[in-house]
């Protein structure tokens, strides 16, 4: 299924995808924050686990990355948030980020 996401200057926001195609990898390089979807740790038909977000981000060399769209399968924000990366961080309910 076609899924949009949406890339406003240096900011892109990507839900309810399991994978992002080359040609809009290249849209989206160059990015500063991203949002991206992080279902859980166990592989899913329609969306990106943990580990596969964190590559996303990885490859695609966003500094700083807030993982959306979680559910309780993930597990706890403490600890979770203990396993991610700099620069990624779980986002939460109220969260506002402010851009320049």
């Amino acid at each position: 299924m076609p899924v949009l996401g949406f890339r406003m200057g240096k900011f892109t926001y990507i839900t309810d995808a399991n994978r992002i195609d080359e040609t809009e990898k290249k849209k989206i390089k160059g990015s500063d924050v991203m949002v991206l979807n992080a279902l859980r740790h166990k592989e899913h038909l329609s969306h990106f686990s943990l580990s596969e977000a964190v590559a996303q981000v990885k490859e695609l060399e966003v500094p700083a990355a807030y993982f959306t769209h979680i559910s309780h399968q993930l597990g706890l924000y403490e600890a979770v948030s203990k396993e991610l990366p700099p620069g990624n961080q779980l986002a939460y309910d109220g969260l506002q980020l402010l851009m320049n």
